[in-house]
């Protein structure tokens, strides 16, 4: 019988993550698995730890022979690059939770592990306590992927639960999940959407396997939602939800987004409150499948850590079946999208930039529009993201091929509307 590696770990890192992990290790001696050092930054800060555990220098880690696990939870993506790298050209198996690190060196990562034949595993950087990589990894080898469907940020969608459930504004929203620890330190990347991109670009590449950049994916944050979307959402009898979302088109490809997007009431996604994540997979005969967890705080991300840790024991390591033994899918910009779009002032919009406008309240103070557009209108220009401006997807958004457009260009008059 195999008995299973004794696996003997480095730590990087000892903020909530980082401890919450050694407090699941102690409580979890049939993993088989010793922490033998911890390197920090901050070596005034008072912890619940031995002293002699840790240390400031990281060669002490990366350079112990014994060591060989380095476990890296720290929020510097330059340092995080430099550990990692470090570690598997020197013969150490990896297990990161620094989604900007994966997202923004996600070619090098795939070549190191391709040189060294070392394991690294990333699961808490996705939605941490929901194992959605090892699912896209394990049960989704083939082309029946059709979509994938995810609630990935788990900060911004316990503001938006707030401004939905609570009537709470968006900054108080915002400073509330800063108090309950949901919100990173700069807000920036979760409100903005940063942090929801830099998952969806490695998770790509697990389900469709594309290798892209963030740079090269639609998204926008929650950071211009307003008090009256919340309104029209709830007229409509819809939520709003910061989504993620991939789907294969016809034609082969694959339209992936990060957007904010009407979500239905008996959609999966509109269960998914506070800080929980929620991924929707549909695929050719299973139809849907939903999975539902922890997408933030200390135990749930450390869970995610310890599975991997603990896949470690048998070798487990990521084979990018997509794509190293499929046709890799392409991503693509010849799509059309159904969108709501509020604003102040009519003249910050270019309405003759949409194919066609179903819907035009301009009554109340603020006016808003629902109309068909061009996604390479919206990838190559930026006036919807602007302070006064929100633009949010309908929840049903993909308008794969335009049948001829002479019917569907509706115009404005033909509508009997006019502006």
């Amino acid at each position: 019988m195999e008995t299973h590696k004794q696996l003997v770990i480095g730590l990087f890192g000892f903020g909530v993550v980082g401890e919450g992990l050694y407090k699941v290790l102690a409580q979890t001696p049939s993993l088989n698995a010793r922490l033998k050092k911890v390197c920090i930054k901050n070596p005034g800060k008072k912890r619940e730890a031995p002293a002699e555990l840790f240390t400031t220098d990281k060669n002490e880690l990366l350079n112990d022979e014994e060591i060989n696990v380095i476990v890296e939870v720290i929020d510097d993506a330059v340092a995080a690059f430099d550990i990692v790298s470090t570690a598997l050209k020197n013969n150490k198996d990896v297990v990161s939770a620094s989604k900007k690190m994966i997202a923004e060196n996600l070619p090098a990562l795939l070549e190191l592990q391709q040189q060294t034949g070392k394991s690294l595993l990333y699961e808490s950087a996705a939605c941490a306590s929901i194992p959605v990589i090892r699912n896209l990894e394990e049960y989704y080898d083939n082309d029946l992927l059709h979509s994938i469907k995810a609630i990935v940020n788990g900060s911004t969608n316990f503001i938006l639960t707030k401004i939905f459930e609570d009537g709470l504004d968006f900054k108080q929203a915002l400073t509330l999940a800063q108090q309950l620890g949901f919100a990173e330190s700069n807000p920036t990347l979760d409100v903005e959407g940063y942090d929801a991109v830099n998952k969806w670009s490695f998770l790509l590449t697990h389900a469709y396997g594309i290798v892209t950049t963030t740079d090269k994916i639609l998204f926008n944050g929650i950071q211009n939602i307003h008090a009256s979307d919340a309104q029209v959402a709830k007229e409509k009898k819809q939520e709003i939800k910061l989504v993620a979302q991939a789907k294969k088109l016809n034609n082969g490809k694959v339209a992936a987004f990060v957007l904010p997007q009407f979500v239905k009431q008996t959609d999966h996604l509109a269960f998914v409150k506070n800080e929980y994540n929620g991924v929707v997979i549909e695929s050719g005969f299973a139809d849907k499948q939903f999975f539902y967890g922890k997408g933030a705080g200390s135990l749930p991300t450390a869970s995610a850590v310890l599975s991997d840790i603990s896949a470690l024991r048998y070798q487990y390591k990521y084979e990018y079946k997509k794509l190293y033994h499929h046709q890799p899918h392409e991503l693509s910009t010849d799509i059309y999208l159904r969108v709501y779009v509020s604003f102040n002032d009519i003249n910050s919009i270019p309405k003759d930039k949409f194919e066609w406008i179903e819907e035009w309240h301009s009554q109340e103070e603020r006016k808003y529009l629902s109309g068909v557009i061009a996604f390479s209108e919206l990838k190559n220009n930026d006036w919807w993201k602007q302070d006064n401006v929100s633009l949010i997807l309908s929840a049903e958004p993909i308008i794969e091929e335009i049948e001829t457009r002479n019917l569907k260009k509706k115009s404005l008059e033909l509508a009997g509307l006019s502006l």
